[in-house]
């Protein structure tokens, strides 16, 4: 349940968008990418959003049926647009963003009374992200869909800090520990657990967490690889060697592969391993949605080591 989007991405690395001469059209926004990330492995995905009443609307059915993920849930705006989204590609590590969410996105006006509670509740996981929380009403549609689910497992709060999406960014860290009080699973990488626990250790902010009744803490570490935690078990798993073209969207591989390994009930770190082994893949790749991988992919990638060139 979250955010979409459509993406430009440059055709041009290493240039400002002012010198940028063609781009390519990719499907985006966090949740959406999860989904497909989630539908390419095999599972039943589905996406609960909004688009506008526009070709940019009918181009985000179109591509998400083209993937596989259920569209049943995509609701219309009658008035405002489809949002897009500018990236430069400076690898290995700056992707400035420029959002065309103004004056505010359809997924931002998800209302509770609209939500099909009975599914949110039944289905074995559901993930929501911090951009949800960002505005109203989506705030308050994104919070009844997590107090429904009654922390069922799977429940899961990808932290999805983007504070160019808050109109106050002071409040992310009062509005992320709501949703942290109704998850099982918590999703961030280093910056976006700071904000969420004030704890800039990661394991110190993994404890935070637990502590909170969380059963599954994971934080993305970038260069370092990745920890994660439970009451019983901690892990970290190393980087994967790759290079990288974009890093926008390696998070939302490595979030449905984590869905993959969580509802396969796997070890926590085969599960680990698996959805970091999704995100390097993607970080060597131009777009987030297409560059989703197969399982054969990922364990390619955990047999050899490596992610190939793109």
């Amino acid at each position: 349940m979250g955010r979409v989007s459509v993406d430009l991405y440059p055709e041009q690395v290493g240039v400002s968008l002012a010198e940028v001469r063609t781009f390519a059209k990719s499907l985006g926004g966090s949740a959406t990418n999860v989904a497909v990330a989630a539908a390419r492995l095999g599972r039943r995905a589905a996406v609960i959003t909004k688009v506008g009443d526009d070709g940019f609307g009918a181009y985000v059915r179109t591509a998400l049926s083209g993937f596989g993920v259920d569209t049943r849930w995509v609701g219309t705006d009658p008035e405002l647009r489809t949002p897009i989204v500018f990236c430069e590609l400076h690898p290995p590590n700056h992707f400035p963003l420029l959002f065309y969410r103004q004056p505010k996105a359809p997924d931002m006006n998800l209302r509770a009374e609209e939500l099909d509670l009975e599914a949110i509740a039944a289905v074995p996981l559901f993930w929501t992200t911090g951009t949800g929380l960002s505005d109203e009403p989506s705030r308050s549609a994104t919070l009844t869909a997590l107090r429904r689910r009654g922390r069922r497992p799977h429940t899961v709060f990808d932290c999805d800090w983007r504070p160019m999406l808050w109109a106050a960014p002071e409040e992310g860290r009062r509005w992320a520990q709501e949703a942290i009080a109704q998850a099982t699973a918590v999703v961030g990488n280093r910056e976006e657990m700071e904000m969420a626990t004030g704890l800039g250790d990661p394991e110190a902010a993994a404890d935070w967490l637990l502590e909170q009744g969380v059963s599954l803490a994971i934080v993305k570490l970038g260069p370092e690889g990745v920890f994660a935690a439970t009451p019983g078990e901690r892990s970290k798993v190393p980087p994967i060697p790759v290079r990288v073209l974009c890093g926008l969207g390696a998070g939302d591989a490595f979030g449905g592969a984590l869905c993959h390994g969580l509802l396969a009930g796997w070890p926590l770190r085969r599960t680990i391993a698996f959805a970091n082994a999704a995100g390097a893949i993607v970080a060597s790749q131009l777009a987030c949605a297409d560059a989703m991988p197969g399982p054969a992919q990922i364990e390619a990638v955990l047999q050899g080591g490596e992610v190939p060139c793109a």
